[in-house]
């Protein structure tokens, strides 16, 4: 037997076993990759969802949307309804943009059909001219205080769209809660750094202020008549 045989034995299988784990990296990193950014992740909305426990109103205390890199509303909040026929979820919604000098209120709505009975927790967008799939999910909520939601749009020849809220029955929500419930989206490639604290702050705004007055003219009319687009895609209409 030559010198260095029986140490050469011993470390073999640990160098395999090394080589097979880098192996196993690189197969994931390319599989990452390769993800299909038009096609919306796989998601299960919350089991056992009690819908008529979800409905009423929610404040938006958390937003996200992966076509925003800066947070463009504030004071949004949620109004949830349902069909007589338990069959259609309608959203109806109030929000400003943060860069409105005279906080004008906007409102909007958006409706989806509850496909399947059985899980109650998944929407699919019911409106048109809206081109595509819209998948809204339920991922938890304990009815009474916090929710999460999550949206995902498709479209063909452009990256998927997505957002989501996280809604409170109050004005604020606590700390803890709010990481427990950032916690879950990760997994669909919702990235935190872009999911914004929303304000609630001064949001019933009724009468013209003195520093309303001291604006110009042409500010005021230039943020009336700007055209952009609201949470959920579709076009906004004054209050």
């Amino acid at each position: 037997m030559q010198p260095g045989t029986r140490l050469e034995r011993f470390y073999s299988p640990t160098i395999i076993l090394l080589l097979f784990l880098s192996l196993i990296d690189c197969t994931t990193a390319t599989w990452k990759r390769r993800e299909d950014k038009t096609k919306c992740p796989k998601v299960k909305g919350i089991r056992n969802f009690d819908i008529s426990e979800f409905l009423g109103s929610w404040y938006i205390v958390q937003y996200y949307a992966s076509s925003e890199e800066a947070l463009a509303y504030r004071c949004m909040r949620a109004e949830l309804s349902i069909s007589s026929e338990s069959t259609e979820v309608t959203m109806n919604f109030t929000y400003s943009f943060t860069d409105d000098p005279i906080n004008e209120q906007l409102v909007g709505n958006i409706t989806w059909k509850i496909p399947s009975p059985e899980l109650p927790a998944h929407w699919v967008h019911a409106e048109y001219p809206y081109e595509g799939v819209y998948n809204t999910y339920v991922l938890d909520s304990d009815y009474k205080s916090w929710a999460l939601l999550m949206h995902c749009a498709e479209q063909s020849k452009s990256p998927r769209y997505l957002s989501s809220f996280i809604m409170s029955r109050e004005p604020s929500l606590g700390t803890n809660v709010i990481s427990y419930l950032r916690e879950k989206l990760p997994r669909y490639d919702i990235d935190l750094e872009y999911m914004f604290p929303m304000d609630q702050d001064q949001c019933n705004k009724t009468e013209t202020s003195e520093m309303d007055l001291l604006l110009p003219p042409s500010v005021v009319l230039r943020t009336n008549n700007v055209t952009r687009k609201h949470p959920l895609k579709r076009k906004h209409r004054r209050a």
